[in-house]
């Protein structure tokens, strides 16, 4: 009969996924990075609002799922805990089971998505897409080290989905639809705050309302932004000219 124990709890969840992220981030933008006083506070306080958002909007969708869809997990049959004499090939109701708490008896039917997963990928995966930014990982010739540093969290994401089907949690249908979830969501989160990783700015946020003052109405805001990260198309353009130019000057 599958087991009740798990190798990543909620609590070890909590920390790989929401904390670690954190205490990097937090690092990263007010120790590493030099910037002016402002900027760096600014910098630190949109990266974890946008953490904070994916994370607890992930969890609530997750949440909302699984009460309205649910579906039994793998490991039902061991939280039931069937009385004597239980018939094996009929048709019972929940009468049968003789586990008394009832958090365990009722999570056994809450199976869709995997909030584990969801939540997982929801803070590594915005941690990930930080790092990238930070990274510059897609502007040209940029070196393997940096990518590899980018995808770590990513990789720790994908193992913690990956021990919900090891621990009997969920199947391989809720941990995908969960792990998708989750990382479109940090996806939204993080493009909410940071411009496209294309853009040769992409380690700087946009910048807040006081500091551009900006018309209400939201499209001021966008058009200034957009002027002041320039589109991808735009860098992406310089990119390839660079060598021409390069190569005009040295012969020159």
């Amino acid at each position: 009969m599958p087991r009740l124990s798990e190798s990543q709890s909620t609590e070890y969840n909590i920390l790989y996924s929401a904390i670690i992220p954190l205490i990097i981030i937090l690092i990263s933008t007010l120790l590493i990075h030099p910037s002016t006083v402002p900027n760096r506070y600014h910098k630190a306080h949109v990266t974890v609002l946008g953490l904070l958002i994916s994370l607890i909007l992930t969890s609530f969708i997750a949440d909302v799922v699984k009460n309205a869809v649910g579906r039994p997990r793998p490991d039902l049959l061991a939280r039931c805990k069937p009385a004597k004499g239980t018939p094996a090939h009929q048709l019972v109701t929940i009468d049968v089971c003789t586990e008394k708490d009832h958090h365990t008896l009722h999570d056994g039917w809450r199976s869709f998505p995997s909030g584990h997963s969801g939540f997982a990928f929801s803070g590594l995966g915005y941690l990930s897409l930080f790092l990238a930014g930070q990274l510059h990982i897609f502007l040209p010739r940029t070196d393997l080290f940096r990518v590899l540093l980018a995808l770590a969290p990513l990789i720790g994401a994908a193992l913690i989905a990956i021990s919900r089907c090891e621990d009997y949690r969920h199947d391989v249908y809720d941990v995908t639809v969960g792990s998708i979830l989750g990382m479109s969501i940090a996806y939204f989160s993080y493009r909410r705050y940071y411009p496209s990783l294309k853009s040769r700015r992409c380690d700087t946020p946009f910048p807040s309302r006081a500091q551009t003052n900006v018309l209400e109405g939201g499209l001021g805001k966008r058009s200034d932004e957009e002027a002041r990260v320039g589109t991808a198309d735009e860098e992406e353009e310089d990119d390839e000219q660079m060598p021409l130019r390069d190569s005009s000057r040295d012969r020159g």
